[in-house]
């Protein structure tokens, strides 16, 4: 009888501890949410930005030789 109740208590302090980190984890996840949710990814950039992507020219004036070129030289 005394080996059957340690075994219940065992198994019952397991599942507190297993149901509070569960809640404790699904809540920072609520929270990193609600951070992030705030966060505009697609705002103009502020400061002395660089566009990086510019264009040699316009792409319909090159030949389809010059257009192979620069895919080979660039991976465009």
């Amino acid at each position: 009888m005394v080996q059957w109740s340690k075994m219940v208590f065992r198994t019952i302090k397991v599942f507190l501890l297993f149901t509070g980190c569960t809640i404790v984890f699904y809540y920072a996840l609520l929270w990193f949410n609600e951070e992030y949710q705030e966060l505009h990814r697609y705002d103009e950039p502020e400061g002395t930005a660089v566009k990086v992507n510019s264009s040699v020219g316009n792409e319909e004036d090159l030949s389809w030789k010059d257009r192979i070129l620069l895919f080979y030289l660039n991976g465009e």
